[in-house]
């Protein structure tokens, strides 16, 4: 899918829509909805280097394991993600050079004839033991029996339980989620009984992950589709900027991504907590990027505010597009650290996301990205992570309706053209109608820089630019009131 942004100055090559997104006066094009959350994490179980889809605590447990042991990250960041809302949570596992899948050799009695290995690498398959015993209905046949520790996944028919027989029953059975048969000798003989006998040689691959595996996956995610992406918890600031640069190149190439990030948790509760997440939304002064400044508890237990991004990345994929995160009630019980008012004007003012305890609930304090500085053709409004929203959902919406519709298939003739800005008009009063625009004023013509006696330039025989206006709506926020005493 080729887009982006464009000028004058610099020929596009590939067919596509391009839209550049400006300031008007006192308005501009506004909010939208994006469902996708992606994270990279790390794991003592489950696919390597691909896409899962995870849509519940129930599959984060099943596809990862339940629990973060080892330096695995990927059940608290899905799961912290999940409370978030998502429409749609993806997690890519990374995992060094060492992973390797546990395994166990079994003998028909007189040799090994049998090799079960582990679906996937990592330690979880370390606690996996198979005992292979005659049926308790029926001697003549054989069961293998799989169990994680003392809990039994499954009992796996294998009939007399010659080679083959065990190796089509364990690898066509459609339940079986945990080991992979292979045969390495043939067998006329069964497998001889065994009791909980152990699989051994299971490795993660977590301690040599390093920055280049983070950097290395960001082919991969360019890709897949997503809206959101956010990191497992780590805070290396080189590997943030590198992520920073990455989302800035893709968003300009036409990947409408935002990314979260946060800081350490030592960060988050030092007395100089807001300067420290102020700096860090001044390295990335983007409206890609949203930067979280506090950690919070949940369930007794404390999150960083690198990990708590998770959270704000399925919070921000999880609204619609008439919705803002400010003020945005959250399951936490408290903050790791309580910030002061002028704690928070600080953070507001330096592209902080915060979430905040109000003395009743933990609450998104208000939706900003980490944009400090407008560029050329932004105002304050580009500082809102609804407006990104918005103006990402709009660019994705017309992308797809152009590739689908309109490129190659329309000729550019007055008619196609006139089609063509009877549809965006229809979509712009789709988003009036949701309360995404405001429901007068907007319009779509041809810009008269390229079209009418006066134009400064001439488009080519396959080339159409329009000119968009639309004003800003946004929700209350601020509510000022004069209250007069009698």
């Amino acid at each position: 899918m080729a887009g982006g942004n464009w000028s004058t100055t610099e020929g596009q090559v590939l067919p596509g829509l391009y839209m550049n997104f400006e300031a008007a006066a006192a308005s501009a094009i506004q909010p939208g909805s994006r469902g996708t959350v992606v994270i990279p994490v790390k794991a003592n179980w489950g696919p390597v280097r691909e896409f899962v889809e995870i849509g519940s605590e129930a599959a984060i447990r099943e596809v990862f394991t339940s629990g973060d042991m080892g330096g695995a990250t990927a059940f608290t960041s899905l799961y912290l993600a999940l409370l978030g809302g998502p429409k749609k949570l993806l997690a890519y596992r990374l995992a060094d050079s060492t992973a390797a899948p546990a395994s166990l050799t079994l003998q028909d009695g007189k040799a090994e004839v049998l090799k079960l290995e582990a679906k996937y690498p990592g330690s979880r398959a370390n606690q996996f033991k198979v005992t292979v015993q005659p049926s308790l209905g029926d001697s003549s046949v054989k069961e293998l029996k799989l169990y994680e520790n003392t809990t039994l996944l499954y009992t796996f028919g294998i009939g007399t339980g010659q080679v083959d027989a065990v190796v089509d029953a364990l690898n066509q059975h459609p339940s079986n989620k945990w080991v992979t048969a292979v045969k390495l000798a043939e067998s006329q003989s069964p497998l001889a009984n065994v009791t909980d006998t152990a699989f051994t040689g299971g490795v993660s691959g977590i301690s040599g992950v390093k920055n280049s595996d983070y950097i290395e996956a960001q082919n991969a995610l360019e890709t897949r589709e997503f809206d959101v992406l956010s990191l497992d918890g780590v805070t290396d600031t080189a590997l943030l900027q590198s992520f920073a640069a990455w989302l800035k190149r893709v968003r300009k190439e036409g990947k409408k991504a935002i990314a979260v990030f946060g800081g350490a948790a030592a960060d988050d509760k030092a007395a100089d907590a807001a300067s420290k997440a102020a700096a860090r939304s001044a390295l990335f002064n983007h409206e890609g990027i949203v930067n979280v400044g506090t950690g919070v508890v949940f369930g007794g237990t404390e999150y960083s505010s690198a990990q708590t991004a998770a959270y704000v990345a399925g919070l921000i994929a999880g609204q619609k597009l008439n919705e803002s995160t400010t003020y945005s009630a959250a399951p936490f019980e408290d903050v790791t650290r309580r910030w002061t008012r002028s704690e928070q004007e600080v953070a507001v003012k330096n592209g902080v996301f915060l979430l905040v305890h109000d003395g009743r609930q933990v609450k998104a304090l208000r939706g900003v990205n980490s944009l400090i500085v407008p560029g050329t053709g932004q105002n304050s409004a580009w500082k809102k992570i609804r407006t990104i929203r918005v103006l990402d959902a709009i660019n994705a919406d017309l992308q797809r309706s152009a590739e689908e519709t309109y490129i190659g298939k329309v000729n550019n003739t007055a008619e196609g053209r006139l089609a063509l800005i009877g549809a965006c008009k229809e979509y712009l009063r789709q988003l009036a109608s949701s309360g995404v625009i405001e429901s007068t004023g907007f319009n779509v013509e041809l810009d008269p820089d390229y079209y009418g006696p006066s134009a400064a330039h001439k488009p080519e025989p396959d080339q159409v630019y329009l000119h968009w206006d639309a004003k800003l709506s946004d929700v209350m926020e601020q509510l000022f009131g004069t209250f007069y005493v009698q």
